[in-house]
């Protein structure tokens, strides 16, 4: 069995498949990973972006795998080791059996990888002596750090209740929206769409979230997607946005965010994705987005509504 608080943490979910029971301590891992982190003073090193945060902190309502950080200053040098220690340390005292595994860098990335890995079928059984799976299968999250961060991000405190009381520094809503508009805007691979970064696209729009564009075009010349000399307006986001929506395959990108949602609602939401869709929601506040005070880049409070485009 496991303690007392995991048991709570578990109740807060609709548990029905061995899938469902599977998301769940994946999410738990994660929460506890973000508990290890705090003891071992991690946030005062690096901030949580990503998907998960934007789960874990903000109530997104889809499931995500990976732990991302950003380093608050370069450090090309840092090493993660002594923090898997210390992750390693937290879980096995809630009751998890885990081990950690640094990734070797194949090549000169500043993304330094790590992965969390446990067996899926002791830990069901942990929970209910009837929940089965391959003796073998393994639950794996994998935890990324970006050691060379573009400048101009914002972050905060949030505090955390689960297990226990700790806070986590992340990025602010804005720098976290404008993280994804440059995923959306600057990965390359036809064949590697991400129909998640597409989800949470609408998530942001719907919460009237605004992009900052200052650390958007940090990111986007860090990645040599603009130019320094360039002005990333309010217009211009909206038609770099609008190219890219024309090449993008939404049945391949509803393909890969449906097994991260969570029940038959959301899927039929998904329905409705199509460059019509998207593009026609973008292009058609195009009109409002021209009548806006239209700053240049270099304000770090300079962020745009994206519900206003």
């Amino acid at each position: 069995m496991f303690d007392e608080k995991i048991e709570q943490m578990l109740s807060r979910y609709e548990l029905y498949t061995v899938h469902d029971h599977e998301n769940a301590l994946k999410e738990i891992i994660q929460e506890i990973v973000l508990l290890g982190l705090w003891r071992s003073k991690f946030y005062e090193k690096a901030a949580f972006y990503g998907g998960s945060a934007l789960r874990i902190l903000h109530k997104l309502d889809r499931f995500s795998e990976d732990l991302d950080f950003s380093l608050i200053q370069p450090e090309k040098a840092f090493d993660i080791k002594k923090y898997l220690s210390a992750v390693k340390s937290e879980l096995e005292l809630w009751g998890f059996e885990v081990s950690t595994e640094e990734k070797n860098k194949k090549n000169k990335s500043t993304i330094d990888s790590a992965f969390i890995k446990a067996n899926t079928l002791v830990h069901l059984l942990k929970i209910d002596s009837k929940l089965k799976t391959h003796k073998n299968a393994v639950m794996k999250i994998k935890l990324e750090i970006d050691q060379d961060p573009a400048i101009g991000f914002t972050s905060d405190l949030k505090y955390h209740l689960h297990p226990i009381p700790f806070t986590i520094k992340t990025m602010t809503l804005p720098s976290l929206f404008a993280g994804k508009m440059h995923a959306l805007l600057c990965r390359t691979i036809r064949t590697n769409i991400k129909g998640r970064d597409w989800y949470d696209l609408i998530w942001f729009v719907k919460n009237n979230i605004p992009c900052d564009l200052h650390y958007l075009k940090n990111k986007m010349l860090q990645t040599g997607h603009i130019d320094f000399s360039e002005t990333l307006t309010k217009e211009k986001l909206v038609a770099l946005m609008s190219e890219k929506i024309k090449g993008i395959n939404f049945s391949m990108a509803k393909s890969d965010v449906e097994p991260f949602l969570k029940n038959a609602g959301q899927k039929d939401e998904l329905s409705l994705w199509s460059d019509t869709f998207f593009n026609g929601y973008l292009i058609q506040k195009i009109d409002v987005l021209t009548n806006l005070r239209c700053s240049s880049i270099g304000h770090e409070k300079n962020v745009v509504p994206f519900n206003q485009i």
